[in-house]
């Protein structure tokens, strides 16, 4: 017989929910941070990083803006624009400043075991987009973060980088490419595992699968009670805690919503799904070592930016195209179909109407991603990889991302693409929606968060020098500083295996 009875529980410091790079990040942090604090994770599901962290749903690629040309735009006046690029790459390397420390430390063994060393590659075709890339390539070696970024039109150059890319392609077609050597792949799924693993040998940790988190309600003395279901059991019971985290990724915002906070108020989410095909021929996929980005269609989503890309999973070397973009209303890969429904509330139904009337370019380019036949999908491959036969791919579904609509004072609501931390006014309560560079950057946006939710320990003497223990660079910025830039680089590189 289930057991529904409710328990109580006594007070703990810090209640992470979902199992994903964001809560392990966030809560082996505040252990090297304060180690006498009590934490307990809660993931909804029997296993460690099955949702957007693991390698086969949408994470992956170590997102430094090296490739990705939606970081890059070109402006009215034909110039490009580099800011988030500078920006996004700066923050990757401050996620590796930190995992080079735990490798340091001993905390996450092998490195090889999830990151290693894969070219990053823009390639593109069309007169047009060959000049787009030409600046891009010139205004980004400029940094000293994009230093060392090659570019080449030249056909038989690009060849001897992505033989598979070139290989059955017309002589007469213009087409360019650059590349990037530093670029990396990132298995975080393996990360998240290592660094949650390690976060449970310490005092003071409990994990527990298989529980969701069904309440969450404020308490009088301004901490937490949250209600967690054993869904192995049935048995529900509420704890209280000081600080709570959602990093539950298309789970959080239900949670959100369910805090009652007035900064939840107004946000909303609009779910895109997506599906790889994965090459099933050994001898093709060792042909290609490089992840290749090209432009993303009109209206469509950064998450669906077409690669050819190689990735190490579960130990083997894996070759996907994709993803093509879909349309579910699911907010987890494993969820529930209502999960659209269930999310409109009268707080956020006028910015879900107006990012509905504001985005028709986007609604079209995704019913068209839905009605995709094989053979469309074939055609869209052989974009990148003019020999690509149907027989030597599979089709596999991607994860789930859920983009963050928010409220807008000039288009009363907007659709976000990219990642948004959100807390309450006195720090007890922080969640993360959004999706893309989400997992590349999560050590920066759990140092934000920790900024904000715990001022009054940030500012003393301890944390402060643990901080720049953890990330050296803590409180300058590799962006300005192109030496602390660099020696950041030599060493993670050697650290992490990347040389």
């Amino acid at each position: 017989m289930t057991n529904n009875s409710t328990a109580s529980n006594s007070t703990i410091d810090v209640v992470l929910i979902g199992a994903g790079i964001m809560s392990a990040t966030l809560g082996v942090m505040l252990k090297e941070l304060q180690p006498d604090l009590t934490i307990e994770l809660f993931e909804r599901l029997d296993v460690i990083a099955a949702e957007s962290s693991a390698p086969m749903n949408n994470a992956g690629t170590g997102h430094s803006a090296f490739c990705e040309l939606n970081y890059t735009p070109q402006l009215p006046d034909g110039s490009i624009e580099i800011k988030k690029a500078i920006k996004i790459a700066e923050q990757f390397e401050t996620s590796k400043e930190f995992w080079a420390y735990l490798v340091e430390q001993g905390s996450l063994g092998d490195p090889q075991s999830f990151i290693r060393k894969v070219p990053h590659m823009s390639f593109v075709w069309g007169e047009a987009n060959v000049e787009y890339l030409r600046k891009r390539q010139e205004a980004l070696v400029k940094h000293h973060l994009f230093k060392g970024m090659e570019y080449s039109d030249n056909q038989e150059q690009i060849k001897k980088w992505i033989p598979l890319v070139m290989e059955g392609r017309d002589p007469a077609e213009k087409v360019s490419a650059t590349f990037m050597d530093l670029g990396t792949d990132v298995n975080f799924g393996s990360l998240t595992s290592a660094l949650i693993g390690e976060m449970n040998k310490k005092p003071g940790v409990t994990v527990n699968l298989n529980h969701d988190v069904k309440n969450l309600k404020r308490n009088a003395d301004g901490g937490w009670k949250v209600t967690v279901k054993d869904k192995s059991t049935g048995t529900k019971r509420t704890l209280n805690a000081k600080f709570v985290f959602v990093g539950a990724g298309g789970g959080a915002l239900h949670l959100l919503q369910k805090s009652g906070i007035a900064e939840s108020k107004g946000f909303g989410g609009f779910p895109v799904s997506g599906q790889w095909l994965v090459c099933n021929k050994p001898e093709i996929v060792k042909q290609h070592e490089a992840k290749v980005y090209g432009k993303a269609s009109v209206g469509s989503p950064p998450m669906s930016v077409p690669h050819l890309d190689t990735r190490m999973i579960d130990g083997k070397r894996a070759l996907l195209f994709g993803p093509y973009a879909g349309f579910s209303t699911r907010f987890l890969k494993k969820g529930s179909l209502l999960d659209l429904f269930t999310s409109i509330k009268l707080n956020n139904i006028l910015p879900l109407l107006a990012v509905g009337r504001d985005n028709w370019p986007l609604t079209k380019y995704l019913i068209q991603q839905v009605m995709q036949s094989p053979a469309d999908r074939l055609n869209a491959l052989k974009d990148y990889m003019p020999n690509a036969k149907a027989e030597d791919w599979d089709l596999d579904i991607a994860g789930q991302r859920v983009q963050v609509i928010k409220k807008d004072p000039k288009h009363t609501g907007v659709l976000e693409f990219g990642t948004e931390v959100v807390n309450s006014a006195d720090g007890s309560i922080s969640a993360l929606l959004g999706a893309s560079p989400g997992a590349s950057t999560s050590v920066p946006i759990m140092i934000q968060l920790i900024e904000r939710c715990f001022k009054n320990h940030i500012k003393t003497d301890t944390w402060q020098q643990k901080l720049k223990q953890m990330i050296p660079s803590y409180g300058e910025s590799l962006a300005n500083n192109e030496a602390l830039s660099e020696a950041t680089r030599e060493r993670t590189s050697k650290v992490l295996g990347l040389n």
